[in-house]
């Protein structure tokens, strides 16, 4: 018996107080992360009481203003200047807090939102600050048709924030990502850290012809006690949730690239992002060496010069 009932949440089927998706600690058996979508236009607001959340606002297309009163009563405003959808690079994101009231609207034209959160109880007060995207580092990851790019912008090497880890990955068409399967469950210090995490899905064709662009998830049990079977297809908007187990491959389909923005936390001590590999498949680690990396990654590139021509 699968359980993508329980894991899986198709768009718009876990809508909430006029957000798109809602995945929050009231789904049963969901703790520590929270991801909230919304689209934008207009005059028009979305606002959250963060309460015992810390949340990074990222752009998924448009540009938008983040407005976040502290728990001190401060008020900040950040302009996130954002980017056309997701496969057109990196995009600047803004950390919040927890204790904040966040409100969010579109900076002009419409624009698409993401609000990812974690459980940052006793948080240490750390301030409102945007994440330029120039420094986002962007990450070459894997071979062959195992190549992905990864935008490493809520990792704990890039942000400071006390619980929460973010990132998003762009998977060509026909290419695997999160492969090896991995897993971080159980803590084991200096080796793997307990953290459930969310997945949350945009798809993209790579020619008008195709009319259904979706990829395929998988999550399967790495212990007896702990019991999990999914295989999803995702298209954009559908989140899958991974309390626990293996978690990969995420396969493009042949004519869609696949996007999908990762929200990690979890109630260890340490802020930290430590895998365990499936050991049936870690070995895959050690063909990258030999193979080219995908030639099409980064999917945008920097506009050529315009040509010019000599004159006598």
């Amino acid at each position: 018996m699968t359980d993508e009932t329980r894991w899986v949440l198709p768009h718009g089927t876990a809508g909430a107080d006029g957000w798109d998706l809602a995945v929050t600690d009231a789904h049963p058996g969901w703790h520590h992360t929270s991801l909230r979508t919304a689209r934008l236009a207009g005059e028009e607001t979305r606002a959250l009481a963060a309460g015992d959340f810390e949340h990074l606002v990222v752009p998924l297309s448009g540009a938008v203003h983040v407005t976040a009163e502290t728990a001190d009563g401060q008020v900040h405003r950040v302009r996130l200047d954002g980017r056309p959808d997701v496969f057109a690079g990196p995009t600047d994101v803004a950390y919040v807090p927890a204790g904040a009231r966040i409100t969010l609207q579109a900076a002009g034209a419409p624009a698409r939102v993401a609000l990812a959160g974690a459980l940052a109880p006793g948080s240490t007060g750390r301030g409102v600050h945007r994440v330029p995207a120039a420094d986002v580092p962007v990450e070459r990851r894997g071979a062959g048709a195992a190549s992905r790019e990864v935008r490493n912008f809520g990792t704990p090497a890039v942000l400071a924030a006390d619980s929460v880890i973010a990132c998003e990955v762009v998977t060509p068409a026909g290419n695997w990502s999160s492969w090896p399967p991995h897993k971080h469950d159980v803590e084991r210090p200096g080796e793997e850290t307990a953290l459930e995490e969310i997945y949350y899905f945009e798809t993209q064709a790579t020619d008008p012809r195709c009319t259904d662009p979706v990829g395929y998830q998988r999550v399967y049990a790495s212990a007896a006690d702990r019991p999990i079977d999914v295989l999803a297809e995702v298209r954009a908007g559908d989140a899958v949730l991974v309390p626990h187990g293996w978690h990969g491959p995420s396969i493009a389909a042949p004519d869609a690239h696949l996007y999908y923005l990762n929200v990690m936390a979890g109630p260890g001590p340490e802020r930290a992002w430590l895998i365990c590999d499936d050991p049936a498949h870690a070995w895959v680690r050690d063909t990258w060496p030999d193979q080219p990396f995908d030639p099409r990654l980064p999917l945008v590139r920097p506009a050529a010069p315009p040509e010019t021509k000599e004159t006598a």
